[in-house]
């Protein structure tokens, strides 16, 4: 986990700030929920697996929407 990341505030509505620049947006509950996870640690494996648990979404899909968002945070230097 990176250390942006580490620092992020999260509320339960999906509204996203870093303390460190002071930019904030805007995720889904989907987004929040990978979010926690990676601040927990976790790997994407057991990421992608509690997005089948908590979603009606093979392994596939829930591995190739984590790897999609891991990307996105990259581009925005949080991962």
């Amino acid at each position: 986990m990176s250390d942006q990341l580490s620092r992020l505030a999260l509320s339960d509505e999906g509204f996203v700030f870093n303390p460190q620049t002071g930019d904030s947006f805007q995720v889904s509950e989907t987004g929040i929920v990978v979010i926690r996870l990676l601040k927990e640690g976790r790997s994407d494996e057991e990421i992608a697996a509690r997005l089948t648990d908590l979603y009606e979404v093979s392994l596939e899909e829930a591995q190739h929407d984590c790897a999609d968002f891991r990307a996105r945070l990259k581009q925005f230097e949080l991962a």
